[in-house]
């Protein structure tokens, strides 16, 4: 089984996007995929409660209280955190993970919280012995603006690696309100933004 935590101690960053996005690759994949929700706004479980019955399955859990135990034959987990936590629920949620997936948006405030997120994860030993990789991932990017640009500066000197970088697009709500994801939509344009999500993917396929 491999697990992949998506994280950041600053909210509204897009981890759950990431996570269900994440969970719905798998799924169309063909492995049997667990999402599972530790944050108490629990939006990843009402994703899950939209997705139409035609759509790849995708099983949900409440860890919002605890880590539970998880059903035999799981092919991935993909855990999606809540913001503002404590450092024993991050080495907890580290523990269970394979790879840490850390979004981070274009802004200050959202940088200088990603670096402080950064340097707590630094000091956990599976992160700082490389055991546990951390993902990088620049997200809701306009190409050719200047939030962009300083967030490429920012990112590069992050010291982890800058996995991709997602663009913005009205896709994502849209897909979202249906309890669906790029991977389960079709079109010219859906394919172009699944393109940012290849280095991602092939990545944690590394990682496997």
């Amino acid at each position: 089984m491999l697990s992949i935590l998506v994280s950041n101690i600053k909210g509204g960053v897009g981890k759950t996007t990431i996570a269900t996005h994440l969970a719905a690759a798998f799924a169309a994949e063909g492995h049997r995929t667990v999402l599972a929700e530790v944050d108490k706004q629990r939006s990843a479980l009402g994703w899950l409660e939209r997705r139409p019955k035609s759509a790849p399955p995708i099983l949900g859990l409440d860890w919002t209280k605890a880590i539970g135990d998880l059903p035999k034959g799981v092919d991935r987990l993909v855990i999606d955190a809540p913001a503002a936590m404590k450092q024993k629920d991050v080495e907890d949620l580290v523990r269970e993970a394979d790879v840490v997936v850390l979004p981070v948006l274009p802004g200050t405030f959202d940088e200088q919280a990603t670096e402080r997120f950064l340097k707590k994860l630094d000091e956990l030993k599976a992160i700082r012995k490389n055991r546990t990789p951390v993902a990088v991932v620049g997200n809701r990017l306009r190409p050719r603006t200047k939030a962009a640009e300083r967030l490429d500066g920012f990112l590069a000197g992050v010291g982890h690696t800058v996995v991709t970088r997602l663009r913005d697009s009205q896709i994502y709500t849209e897909a979202a309100a249906q309890g669906l994801s790029l991977f389960d939509a079709k079109g010219k344009r859906a394919a172009e933004l699944k393109a940012d999500w290849t280095p991602l993917l092939d990545y944690i396929r590394r990682a496997a």
